[in-house]
C-alpha cells in the first residue's frame, strides 16, 4: 500500500485512551491512514521517518487568542507559533475591528489565508466592548451575518459585556444573541464572565453564553462547570488550587488550555500554548491529561472533528517529543509535511505593506502641548475626595480607590497629589473627546509612557508624572502613526513602531522582541512593577474589566457599568 509518510517506532499519544500507545504512523494525502504495529511489510512510503522512541503528540490547539496582543501581523504569528508546536488557532480580532469595523475583520482573515498554521476566525461580538468610548469601527448583526456567508468563521467571539446582557434585554448584545439563537443556533458563542456566580451566572449560560477564559477561582470553576459551562484556562488562572482540582476530579471534557495574549518578547523566549503544557506538567499534571487539554477538548470544543487527535482520517499534524515531560519539541508537521525541525535554520522571511494604505493612516490627532495635561474642574478652590486607579501587580484589575486632591483657580493640582495623572485622547478624529483620572500602585512613580494600544478602543492612552514628559510620549507615538513611548526628564527611553492601525507592526518577530524587552525594561525602570507591565497599562481603558478603568468619556466603574466623576462631592 503506497503511502506518503511512514514514521516508524513512536509512543503515539491516543486521545481516547489518554495514554501512549508504542507503534507506527502511515500518512497519506495530508492525513492520518493507520496508527498500529504495520510498518515497511505493509506501507511502500514515499519517505520514512525514523521515530527513533519519541513521542508523537498531535498538533497543538488554541481556540481563544487574539493575534494583535503579539503586535504581530498573522504571517509573522504563524512563523512563531509554528516552532512551539501549534498547528492550529481561532483567533478572535476584536482589537483591529475597533480601528476599522468590518473591513480590519477581513483583512485580517485575508493575511492569515497563506499561513502554515490554520487560522479558523472567530467573529468579535463586542465592538465598541461598551457603550461608554469611541471605536473606529463597529460590528452590528448585519456585519456578522455577512462574516457568516462570506468567511470561514467558526464562532462567535467572547461576549464582554456581561453587565448589559444581564440588565438590558434590549441592548446591542443582546439583539446579537437572539439573533444568533434564531438563525445560527448551533454556532459556538464564547463568553468573557469574570466573578459571576449563581444567579447572574445562570443568567448568561440561558443567554447561550457557554464558555469563559478569565481569571479563575476553585469557587467560580467549580460553579461553572456544574451549570455546564466550558472553562478554557490561561496562565493566570494556573495557581496551585486551580490546578489541583483539574488534576483531582474528572473534569477533563470540561476545560482546555488557551493563551488569550501572549507578549512577543514571551513568544520568542518562552514559547506559546506549548509553555502552558510545560508548566501544568511542572505543576503535576500528568503529560497524558496536559496534551488533552491542550489538543483534544479545545478541537471538540470548536466542533473542528478532524484535527486534535491522531486517529484515521484526521489531519496529520503532529509535533515529535525527545522529552515528554519536558514536552521538547524536536519537529513539527503539518498535513502531513514537515513545517519546522529544531535540528535546521529557520528563517523568517516577512513582507511589507500587507494592509490597506489607510490602515498606515490611523492616528488622526494633532500633536498635543502641555496643556493638554492641565485638567480643567468648575470647582469651588478646595481640597475634595476623588477616584483614583489603583493598579495591581499579578493582575489587569484595578480598583477604585479612595483619595484627597486639592484643585485651585479651576485647575485639578494633581501634579502636587501623590497621584500619577492617566488621560485617554479619542484618536479617530470623530468627537475630539478627552478624559482624564488619577492613577497609583503598581504604576511608574515618575516620567511618562503614551500608546495607542490601549484595549480595545486603542485611543491614545497617556500615564504620567510631569506634563511635558506626557507631552513628549505623546507626540512620538502621534508622529510614528502608532505604538509605545517611555519618555523620563525629556528623555525617550523606549519606544515600540506599531504603525498598521496603531497596534501592529510588520517587523520580523525576533526584532519585535527585542523592542518588546526593552519596552517593558524601560517601564519597570520608571517603577512599573507587573508580571507584565505592557499588557497592564493597556487594560487601563478596557470597560469590561473590573473595577475603574478610564476611556475617552471619562472614568468608568465596570461593576456598575456606567462613567463617574473623578471627583466625590
Amino acid at each position: 500500500m503506497k503511502v506518503d509518510l511512514l514514521i516508524e517506532n513512536v509512543h503515539v499519544y491516543n486521545s481516547y485512551f489518554k495514554k501512549f500507545i508504542a507503534g507506527n504512523v502511515a500518512v497519506l494525502d495530508g492525513r492520518f491512514l493507520y496508527i498500529g504495529q504495520r510498518g515497511t511489510d505493509t506501507f511502500e512510503a514515499a519517505d520514512i521517518l525514523a521515530g527513533e522512541g519519541r513521542y508523537l503528540v498531535p498538533g497543538l490547539v488554541d481556540i481563544h487568542l487574539h493575534i494583535e496582543s503579539t503586535m504581530v501581523t498573522p504571517e509573522t504569528f504563524s512563523y512563531g507559533l509554528i516552532q512551539n508546536g501549534v498547528t492550529t488557532i481561532v483567533p478572535e480580532p476584536h482589537e483591529m475591528a475597533n480601528v476599522f469595523g468590518i473591513e480590519g475583520i477581513k483583512e485580517m482573515i485575508r493575511a492569515s489565508r497563506d499561513c502554515v498554521v490554520d487560522m479558523k476566525y472567530a467573529i468579535p461580538s463586542s465592538v465598541p466592548a461598551t457603550s461608554m468610548e469611541t471605536t473606529g469601527g463597529t460590528v452590528e448583526v448585519a456585519d456578522i451575518e455577512e462574516l457568516l456567508r462570506s468567511e470561514e468563521i467558526i464562532c462567535m467571539g467572547e461576549i464582554m459585556n456581561y453587565v448589559d446582557v444581564i440588565s438590558d434585554p434590549n441592548c446591542k448584545t443582546n439583539q446579537i444573541l437572539d439573533y444568533l439563537r434564531k438563525n445560527y443556533p448551533d454556532l459556538v458563542i464564547e463568553g468573557h464572565v469574570p466573578k459571576l456566580l449563581d444567579l447572574e451566572l445562570h443568567q448568561i449560560l440561558y443567554a447561550g453564553v457557554n464558555s469563559d477564559h478569565t481569571h479563575q477561582t476553585v469557587e467560580g470553576l467549580e460553579a461553572r462547570i456544574g451549570a455546564g459551562m466550558f472553562i478554557e484556562i490561561q496562565e493566570k488562572s494556573m495557581t496551585p488550587e486551580v490546578v489541583e482540582y483539574l488534576i483531582g476530579h474528572e473534569v477533563s471534557e470540561h476545560f482546555c488550555f488557551v493563551t488569550d495574549d501572549v507578549m512577543t518578547d514571551s513568544l520568542f523566549k518562552r514559547g506559546h500554548l506549548n509553555h502552558i503544557v510545560k508548566k501544568a506538567i511542572q505543576m503535576g499534571m500528568t503529560p497524558e491529561q496536559a496534551i488533552y487539554a491542550s489538543t483534544f477538548t479545545p478541537a471538540r470544543r470548536m466542533k473542528m472533528s478532524d484535527r486534535g487527535a491522531v486517529a484515521p482520517g484526521k489531519l496529520a499534524d503532529f509535533l515529535l517529543l525527545s522529552d515528554l515531560q519536558a514536552f521538547t519539541i524536536d519537529c513539527v508537521y503539518k498535513n502531513g509535511k514537515k513545517a519546522y525541525d529544531a535540528a535546521e535554520e529557520y528563517i523568517q522571511v516577512t513582507k511589507e505593506k500587507q494592509f490597506p494604505a489607510h490602515f498606515y493612516q490611523s492616528v488622526q490627532l494633532n500633536p498635543l502641548t502641555e496643556a493638554d495635561f492641565s485638567v480643567q474642574m468648575d470647582v469651588p478652590d478646595n481640597r475634595y475626595p476623588c477616584r483614583v486607579m489603583l493598579v495591581q501587580d499579578g493582575s489587569t484589575f484595578t480598583e477604585d480607590h479612595r483619595g484627597i486632591v486639592e484643585t485651585r483657580e479651576g485647575q485639578l493640582c494633581w501634579e502636587e497629589s501623590p497621584y500619577g495623572l492617566i488621560a485617554v485622547f479619542e484618536r479617530y478624529g470623530i468627537n475630539g473627546n478627552r478624559g482624564y483620572g488619577l492613577i497609583s500602585g503598581d504604576t511608574i512613580k515618575r516620567g511618562a509612557i503614551a500608546t495607542s494600544y490601549s484595549h480595545d478602543n486603542h485611543n491614545l492612552l497617556v500615564v504620567g508624572h510631569n506634563p511635558r514628559d506626557m507631552m513628549l510620549a505623546a507626540n512620538e507615538v502621534i508622529g510614528m502613526q502608532g505604538g509605545f513611548c517611555v519618555v523620563e526628564d525629556g528623555q525617550m527611553k523606549a519606544r515600540l513602531h506599531l504603525p498598521v492601525g496603531g497596534i501592529l507592526t510588520e517587523e520580523p518577530l525576533e526584532k519585535t522582541a527585542k523592542e518588546v524587552e526593552q519596552l517593558r525594561r524601560a517601564m519597570e525602570e520608571l517603577g512599573y512593577k507587573h508580571y507584565n507591565p505592557i499588557m497592564s497599562i493597556s487594560t487601563h481603558s478596557l470597560p469590561v474589566s473590573p473595577a475603574l478603568k478610564i476611556t475617552d468619556l471619562g472614568l468608568i466603574d465596570v461593576n456598575a457599568g456606567k462613567v463617574v466623576p473623578l471627583l466625590l462631592m
